[in-house]
């Protein structure tokens, strides 16, 4: 017979002394780490351990006992369940301060690097309805708190719309209210719920990978247009049917909406990079400016979720560049080509590449409606377009600006960097973390000479972090 496991302990009286990684916080019983979510440094709680390691502890909080001062009172009716803003609860400010002391201590733990004084963390000036994008999942499955099953009631209706649970793939959080983005999110994901509910139909099942109705994405403009992508997966007879009616719904409804799209999503994942969509109404695409720049953003491009604090991180990396006009710039990872054409203006020429092919054709785009004539872009893997030859025929750089995915940059990418020897290298990171190993790589032949951390994502604890570097 298996041996019975014995039951996790319950911890009184448990002061939460810091902030940890992933917008846990952290407190300390004899000698072991307990990590904690939706806490602030000042609480005193009791605790549920739901993991025990040898080193550390994960629990959760079944009662507050003294809550902290520097509390603050979350404003979204699903936090404490969403994972996504897990900071609610911690004033703006001290966000700030935590986030800056995350980008010190990666740098300073990983990158074991020389580094000069840091710049105070640039803030957010809006941290709610920040995001131009949200995608929204769709389950015949919803997530059911532990309150829920202890109490034996009748689980009610299970479909949902909303975001994925932390660790539970399959399980979706339906969302009524979310802070994120303009409002208008939020009638356009109820009213598609509401429709579905009305008209009987199916919500998507990732386990048995049946169901119409499965994604829908909202993107919005500093422009006042909205793109509406929404994700279905035919499995039987009248899907399609079905499916264009809700889409005429939509657009009936909403004549905000000037870019309507729709796919049938067959894969295993909701990832639509690869598939051909279907305008239904409006265009293609919508656009954002930036400082006098027009960009077209497709459903496939990537832009930065916070519109307006772009502009602060882009000109950061403006500043860090040093342009004189005289310079041949690379820009890595340049997506729809936002940061070659921020700098295009302020240098001689600029090198654009991007994974994406339809990112790089809305790149070359942007050039075209912004007259600037001065751009190249190139779709491939990174590692394999920066090469040598390539270098060889489209000029040696002498900045290179990167803002590679949270992975960070692939070690023959840094290779190839620092045999072609930029004088400046401005690299532009979501994860300090690979940033600070890469940076590791770097300093055979450069040093860091500015750190920049910029607050792309109030309420969470993700930060973006922009350094400037120069040879030796």
């Amino acid at each position: 017979m298996a041996r019975k496991k014995k039951p996790l302990p319950i911890l009184e009286n448990i002061q939460i002394t810091d902030c940890a990684a992933e917008g846990k916080s952290l407190a300390r019983v004899n000698d072991m780490v307990v990590f904690v979510p939706f806490c602030v440094p000042g609480d005193i709680v009791d605790l549920q351990v739901r993991k025990k390691r040898h080193s550390y502890m994960e629990a959760e909080v079944i009662r507050f006992v003294e809550k902290s001062a520097v509390r603050e009172e979350p404003f979204c009716e699903h936090f404490g369940v969403c994972g996504g803003c897990k900071w609610q609860n911690l004033p703006y400010d001290k966000q700030l301060e935590m986030k800056q002391r995350q980008v010190y201590e990666q740098l300073t733990r990983i990158g074991k690097v020389e580094l000069p004084e840091f710049m105070p963390i640039l803030g957010s000036r809006k941290i709610r309805e920040y995001r131009n994008k949200l995608e929204f999942g769709c389950s015949n499955k919803r997530w059911m708190t532990r309150e829920e099953i202890a109490s034996g009631e009748p689980a009610g209706e299970m479909r949902a719309i909303g975001f994925h649970i932390t660790g539970a793939f399959d399980k979706i959080l339906p969302i009524h209210n979310c802070h994120l983005m303009d409002g208008l999110q939020n009638e356009i994901r109820n009213f598609i719920y509401q429709y579905a509910i009305d008209n009987d139909l199916t919500f998507f099942d990732l386990r048995q990978q049946t169901g119409l109705l499965r994604d829908v994405m909202v993107r919005n403009s500093n422009t006042g247009e909205w793109m509406v992508l929404v994700q279905f997966h035919y499995d039987v007879e009248g899907d399609r049917e079905r499916s264009l009616q809700l889409m005429e719904a939509l657009a009936d409804r909403f004549p905000q909406i000037t870019s309507l799209l729709y796919v049938d999503n067959q894969k295993c994942n909701d990832t639509f990079g690869d598939l051909e969509l279907t305008l239904y109404k409006g265009n293609d695409h919508i656009f954002e400016i930036m400082e006098g720049l027009r960009f077209k953003v497709g459903p496939k491009s990537f832009y930065q979720t916070n519109t307006d604090q772009a502009y602060h991180l882009y000109s950061v990396a403006r500043q860090f560049a040093g342009l004189t006009g005289e310079e041949v710039v690379y820009d890595l990872y340049t997506g729809t080509g936002t940061i070659a054409n921020f700098v295009a203006r302020s240098a001689k020429k600029v090198v654009g590449i991007e994974y994406v092919p339809e990112a790089i054709e809305d790149a070359k785009v942007n050039s075209d409606i912004n007259g600037i004539g001065n751009t190249l872009f190139f779709a491939g893997d990174m590692k394999d377009i920066l090469t040598d030859e390539f270098i060889a025929g489209h000029g040696r750089p002498d900045v290179i600006i990167t803002d590679p995915p949270r992975a960070g940059m692939h070690p023959d990418v840094v290779e190839t960097i620092l045999r072609a020897k930029p004088r400046r290298i401005v690299y532009v990171s979501c994860n300090p973390a690979t940033q600070a190993r890469d940076l590791q790589l770097l300093d055979r032949l450069y040093k860091v000479v500015a750190v920049q951390p910029v607050d792309m994502f109030p309420h969470t604890p993700h930060v973006e972090n922009v350094v400037a570097l120069e040879l030796k």
